[in-house]
């Protein structure tokens, strides 16, 4: 039995099996950008990626901006004694020759105030803003609420 190439699509999306091509400008490269579905827009969602910095100098991610989250901010979620706890950072640092991985548990893109529901095998672009390396677009894509992120 042949499959529809959308339903293939629509299951490797689902089940964390295709990522983009690395972007990559100057430096620095944003590779395996991904976000799990929202439920509906009244919470919000979050983004994750790896950003290499290829570079002798180190830079820092500033900004975010997304047409689909009225504030998208930056956080860091810690534990302490059992309780888990998200705060907003301004910046984060992505040391010369090193990298900054975005991942859930840890530091990610909180997308408060969503514009538009996130819906699995949908995509979205995210902007990110470095102090040296200027703005880097990156297409998300969505996957299952329950995806752990993009195969390796």
């Amino acid at each position: 039995m042949k499959l529809p190439v959308a339903a293939v699509l629509a299951f490797a999306l689902s089940a964390g099996f295709v990522q983009a091509e690395p972007v990559r400008q100057g430096d620095l490269e944003v590779d395996s950008a991904w976000a799990r579905a929202s439920i509906g827009t009244s919470r919000p969602g979050a983004a994750y990626f790896t950003v290499r910095n290829l570079g002798d100098e180190a830079d820092r991610l500033t900004g975010l901006s997304s047409p689909v989250s009225a504030m998208p901010m930056l956080h860091q979620t810690t534990l302490s004694e059992g309780i888990s706890r998200m705060a907003h950072m301004e910046a984060a640092e992505i040391p010369a020759g090193g990298e900054l991985t975005l991942e859930p548990g840890s530091m990610h893109v909180m997308l408060m105030e969503l514009t538009t529901p996130l819906k699995e095998g949908a995509t979205f672009p995210l902007t990110l803003t470095f102090e040296a390396g200027g703005e880097i677009t990156v297409e998300v894509p969505v996957f299952g609420p329950g995806a752990t992120g993009p195969a390796k």
